[in-house]
């Protein structure tokens, strides 16, 4: 075990993560009500350039107005590199920094991205007293991201989740896709022939770098790693190919583009109940010898060790928020 730890960083549901256009109000009240863990209201893509203001106050008139049971609200601002987004930022904290949870970053290209966020955030917050700091969410779409992602996923204390954005990655490295987040029929291995004379086409995932390495870097770092939407409402089985995937891989969420993702995002990734009686188990072991004083604790013959007990925490803990919320 490495003499450097992981830091402990703030725990919450992100299972499914609810994308809301901010210049379209007439989904707000909907979302608001919602079963999603995380609503985010788009400022970026959805937003043509000469909606931004109109779609800025809009989203912060409902931070303000609207109630968000059970869930977490987030802001998804326009680039660091565009003139909308100081004016995001300032607007936002300063008219709804207390009803604002996180603010989701797009196109994070290196360490100093996120040093300037934090920056402006802190700044904005300590003049406007809003009481509780904002996390950030950081979302990778390009490969310049993921060439810098383990400077960014450490480069600020605010820093609670790395997030996927499969469509502006795909356009940015030149992959060829048959959708969002969907695979690619021509990223195959063909094998030899066999005595027949077939030769058996296997399909890759063209999304495995990527996927793996924000993966690391989110748990090596303790941020929540989220996997990014799968666009094609009409695919469920697709979707949840893709979903079953991003889980397996280590991933704790999925974004959604559509209500009707949601509910299945979080009963994916809710922790199974094997894995928290497993996890409570591992608790208990070390409850024990700490109680009888043991210098090391064994379960099931294999000794336990910091990191298990930091999983099993983690676990026993995103079961309980997600039984809370949707028993």
């Amino acid at each position: 075990m490495s003499f450097q730890t992981t830091p402990v960083r703030r725990q919450r549901l992100q299972r499914s993560m609810l994308a809301v256009p901010g210049s379209q109000p007439r989904f707000f009240e909907k979302a608001a009500a919602g079963a999603a863990d995380v609503v985010f209201f788009d400022l970026e893509d959805s937003v043509p350039p000469d909606s931004k203001a109109s779609a800025r106050r809009d989203v912060i008139a409902a931070l303000n107005e609207l109630e968000f049971p059970q869930k977490r609200v987030s802001v998804r601002i326009n680039g660091l590199d565009t003139p909308y987004m100081y004016r995001d930022v300032i607007e936002l904290i300063e008219q709804a920094g207390d009803q604002l949870d996180l603010i989701l970053v797009p196109k994070v290209g290196c360490a100093a991205d996120v040093y300037a966020l934090d920056m402006l955030m802190t700044q904005v917050e300590q003049a406007s007293g809003v009481r509780e700091r904002i996390g950030i969410d950081l979302l990778i779409e390009t490969p310049l991201g993921i060439q810098n992602i383990d400077g960014i996923a450490a480069a600020s204390p605010r820093c609670e989740s790395i997030v996927f954005g499969a469509a502006d990655y795909a356009a940015a490295a030149g992959i060829q896709t048959d959708s969002i987040g969907g695979p690619s029929a021509d990223y195959q291995v063909l094998a030899s022939a066999g005595s027949d004379g077939r030769r058996q086409a296997y399909w890759g995932d063209i999304w495995h770098y990527p996927l793996s390495r924000i993966v690391a870097a989110a748990r090596a770092n303790g941020l929540r790693p989220v996997d990014g939407p799968f666009a094609d409402i009409r695919d469920p089985e697709g979707w949840s190919a893709s979903a079953r995937r991003a889980r397996a891989l280590g991933f704790v969420g999925k974004m959604a583009i559509h209500p009707s993702q949601v509910a299945d995002a979080n009963a994916l990734f809710r922790p199974a109940p094997a894995d928290v009686e497993q996890a409570q188990r591992v608790l208990d072991a070390m409850a024990q010898g700490e109680k009888s004083g043991a210098g090391a604790v064994s379960l099931d013959g294999r000794m336990i060790d910091i990191a298990s007990i930091r999983q099993a925490q983690a676990t026993v803990e995103a079961a309980e928020l997600a039984a809370a919320k949707d028993p």
